[in-house]
């Protein structure tokens, strides 16, 4: 008898994470959609998300379904071969289309700091970060990678150096006026906090109502939307700081911002034990008809005490 070789199945190129979350608690959808958009994951139907195959991927996602599955929801990670209806090609495209996306609107932003008047560092270190981010998750090389590269390099060529700041960090942090949101809770209280203790003894604060507030001249926004330091993939707004300030090796601050960030982003990513009496002491704090000012005194106390509990251990 012969038989006939069986053709050999090509290797599977993607990695799909398929999930399905509960109604409750209502914050879960919209964290993980954010953390897909971090990952650079693309959707190829209703909570089915895929990436390219490999090992980081794998991980990735490993640590989504362990999340998933935390917040009451059902997840499963399978290798993929798209066999019909959409192609790799087209998959392909819809990476790449995301990624143009990003890049565009980062050029925007960049095109209106290079029609305006100089502004200074910080705005094009922003920008360059952005920019990192994005091409972190530019899997496929999009098209507008490259010219959106050489746009943020006429930025710097203009500043006449190196836009990223890094070398002395409190340059662009001192003696600036200090922007949120009103009423204040736990990851602003923090950061503003840290912001007087250690980057700017005298800094100022501004608390306003309007999410899309523009900064003026001389102001920073912190923990708002769209604001320069704020959340950053997985990172709360205090650890955003903290790295920005270049304070990452202050080991009680640290332990500082892994408590504010179990408390803010609820993950449980540190776990934390003193998160809960932390967020009972300053809820307390957050009296609904108290004035930012009072909640911020009243949180200084709390975490100067917290410091320097830590700082002696």
């Amino acid at each position: 008898m012969i038989m006939a070789a069986l053709p050999v199945a090509e290797p599977c190129r993607w990695l799909m994470l398929m999930y399905q979350l509960p109604s409750q608690p209502a914050y879960l959808r919209t964290k993980i959609w954010r953390r897909l958009q971090a990952l650079g994951a693309v959707a190829v139907r209703a909570s089915a998300y895929v990436l390219p195959m490999g090992d980081e991927a794998r991980e990735d996602f490993h640590w989504l379904v362990e999340e998933i599955v935390k917040g009451g929801g059902e997840a499963a990670v399978c290798e993929a071969r798209l066999v019909d209806g959409l192609s790799d090609g087209e998959v392909e495209a819809q990476f790449n289309a995301a990624r143009d996306e990003a890049y565009a609107a980062l050029a925007d932003e960049a095109h209106a700091l290079l029609a305006g008047p100089p502004s200074g560092p910080a705005p094009v270190a922003r920008l360059r970060r952005r920019f990192g981010q994005i091409v972190a998750i530019d899997i496929f090389g999009a098209k507008r990678r490259d010219p959106t590269g050489q746009l943020l390099d006429r930025l710097e060529s203009r500043l006449g150096g190196d836009a990223d700041g890094d070398t002395d960090p409190h340059d662009t942090l001192i003696g600036r006026v200090w922007v949120t949101r009103a009423q204040m809770f736990v990851d602003r209280l923090a950061c503003a906090w840290a912001v007087r203790r250690f980057v700017d003894a005298q800094a100022r604060f501004k608390f306003v109502a309007d999410h899309a507030y523009q900064p003026q001249p001389g102001e920073i926004r912190f923990d708002m939307f769209e604001s320069e330091i704020g959340h950053e993939g997985d990172r709360c707004s205090l650890e955003v700081l903290i790295a920005r300030a270049g304070l990452g090796q202050d080991r009680a601050l640290a332990a500082i911002a892994e408590i504010v960030h179990d408390i803010d982003l609820k993950d449980e990513k540190f776990q934390r034990p003193e998160a809960a009496g932390i967020l009972h002491l300053l809820q307390g704090v957050c009296a609904p008809d108290r004035p930012d000012e009072q909640r911020l005194a009243r949180a200084t106390a709390i975490f100067n005490d917290l410091y320097d509990g830590f700082a002696r251990a």
